[in-house]
């Protein structure tokens, strides 16, 4: 998404509300599950994280495991 003038927003750098929008289109949450210690994933599968918002520099992750 452009980060112009189109996604303004009261707060952050110019075009920081693109931020607020670019969630709808990737997932801010995932479930993946996890076998014998490992994430249960394809062959060509991966766990990425990615920041949309690049006006907070400073994040915190959080994992959650369930027992079965």
């Amino acid at each position: 998404m452009p980060r112009d003038e189109r996604w303004t927003h009261r707060h952050g750098a110019r075009g920081h509300g693109a931020v607020h929008v670019l969630p709808a289109f990737v997932s801010p949450s995932l479930v993946v599950p996890v076998i014998d210690g490992r994430p249960a994933l394809g062959t060509w599968q991966s766990i990425v994280l990615v920041d949309l918002n690049v006006d907070n520099p400073v994040r915190k992750v959080r994992l959650t495991f369930l027992a079965g």
